[in-house]
């Protein structure tokens, strides 16, 4: 999936959220100075830059199909080697990276299996893949609220529970299924207080993601009946408990 929207407008969807993995997945993957490594799915930056404060521009590359990420990336972080493309076809040689990791991206790509594949081609033998995903499945998600309150409208909405790595053991299974070996998995925790309602629902406006793009297609009266619903099971403030699953898997 290569999301459309403005950079900006991710940050405030998700970056909030995904900045408080960030830390936690490059702790998963080691990474130490010296180290080389490429963030695949990276959008505006959210873990790549967690990658330069530790081993500086020049060692990190990112990727990512969306060309308005990357031009924000590109500002955001001089000197990482910043790239349009799918994780589904890397453009970079064999073995050249101590660590790939993906950040929120293995659901969203066309062909996971191949992501994976191509994450481990890059990585030095002994080197390491990391990837998390949201908990859809369990409902521990900060889109939670949103798409408990949709499927209370429409049993059938597909509120992104059935997308690869989004249930427990799955990022595992997969990444057993390509050949990496000492595969451990665990959860990452993410808390955000939220001071009032609208500062959590704006961003579901902004047509990012699937819940965005939802909420687009839906009409005036479906909009507002989600919103109510979400409001009654929030109220204000509030705190979101969420948790990714994450995989750590040796080439």
């Amino acid at each position: 999936m290569t999301f459309t929207a403005a950079a900006e407008s991710y940050d405030r969807f998700m970056g909030r959220y995904s900045s408080q993995l960030a830390a936690q997945m490059a702790d998963l993957a080691g990474v130490d100075a010296g180290q080389r490594v490429v963030d695949v799915g990276s959008g505006p930056g959210a873990l790549t830059g967690e990658l330069v404060q530790r081993l500086g521009a020049s060692a990190v590359s990112a990727i990512d199909p969306a060309e308005q990420f990357m031009a924000a990336l590109r500002d955001r972080y001089p000197g990482v080697d910043a790239r349009v493309g799918p994780a589904e076809d890397l453009p970079f040689p064999d073995r050249i990276f101590d660590a790939a990791l993906a950040q929120l991206v293995v659901h969203f790509m066309a062909d996971p299996l191949q992501g994976l594949r191509e994450m481990a081609r890059v990585t030095r033998d002994d080197g390491v893949v990391v990837a998390c995903v949201w908990d859809y499945a369990g409902g521990r998600t900060p889109l939670a609220p949103f798409w408990n309150a949709a499927r209370e409208l429409d049993p059938d909405v597909d509120d992104e529970s059935e997308l690869a790595g989004t249930r427990e053991g799955h990022l595992g299974e997969l990444f057993l299924s390509i050949g990496l070996r000492e595969v451990e998995e665990t959860a990452l925790p993410v808390r955000v207080e939220h001071e009032t309602f609208e500062e959590w629902w704006e961003p579901f406006t902004f047509g990012v993601g699937p819940a965005g793009a939802y909420l687009s297609r839906v009409d005036a009266e479906r909009q507002a009946a989600i919103r109510e619903g979400a409001l009654a099971a929030l109220g204000e403030p509030f705190a979101l408990d969420a948790r990714a699953w994450a995989a750590r898997g040796v080439v």
